[in-house]
């Protein structure tokens, strides 16, 4: 099997390499490495590559910097990243999704875990590549998304939905298969009104459901994990 996507796996600790290029190179992806951030920065500004796994921990140049000078650069700022973060980094997570990563994984992960966020990521970098010229513009199943317009449609029909209703829809597809909680979505999209209830959550979801799904009481996009939270559909 071969899908010809190639890979970086940006880490000082061989055996993590190890085990990423092991099952990567399983599900037909070419693989490269590189054990600290210039070292990467060098490979990917002479190769072409299609998603790069970052280590947060690095010499040289650490994993945020190095994601940092990826998104400024035109050439390179389209370049799908997944951070590898330890258990307790929680503040270098949220600064490097704030830079522009795309994913993350905690350490100690699963490789099927892995190879699975690597695939749903370079399936949603492809959907963000579709249509026209393609600026801004998602499209999942029947869905199509516009960023720049704030508009969406199914089956080319334009959906009446509030903004705060479009923020929600696009903050979880744009993240298939991520479970989140009721107060990491208001974190996201309510932001800073401290005098939103968490169950308004589930209020903008089922409305959500109402327009965009085919049928609200069995959703295919909008999916509910019990006693967890939220996520969209990584396959519709």
């Amino acid at each position: 099997m071969s899908n010809n996507k190639r890979v970086i796996i940006v880490d000082d600790e061989p055996d993590i390499i190890d085990l990423v290029v092991y099952n990567l190179k399983k599900e037909g992806f070419v693989t490269d490495s590189a054990r600290s951030g210039t070292e990467a920065l060098k490979k990917i500004r002479e190769g072409k590559f299609d998603i790069v796994i970052l280590d947060l921990m690095l010499p040289e140049m650490d994993g945020l910097e190095l994601c940092r000078i990826l998104k400024k650069d035109p050439a390179l700022s389209d370049m799908p990243i997944i951070m590898l973060t330890a258990k307790g980094e929680e503040i270098d997570r949220i600064l490097g999704l704030e830079l522009g990563a795309d994913d993350y994984i905690t350490k100690p992960f699963s490789p099927r875990e892995m190879v699975a966020r690597v695939n749903a990521v370079l399936r949603r970098s492809g959907l963000k590549r579709e249509g026209g010229n393609g600026k801004g513009l998602l499209k999942i199943g029947n869905l199509e998304i516009d960023r720049e317009k704030y508009t969406v449609k199914k089956n080319g029909l334009s959906l009446s939905l509030s903004i705060r209703e479009f923020k929600l829809l696009l903050y979880l597809a744009e993240r298939p298969g991520r479970v989140f909680s009721r107060d990491s979505l208001l974190d996201a999209v309510w932001g800073d009104d401290a005098y939103v209830e968490p169950r308004t959550v589930d209020v903008h979801i089922r409305r959500l459901r109402e327009r965009v799904e085919d049928n609200p009481s069995t959703p295919a996009y909008i999916l509910t994990r019990r006693g967890v939270g939220y996520y969209f559909a990584e396959e519709v």
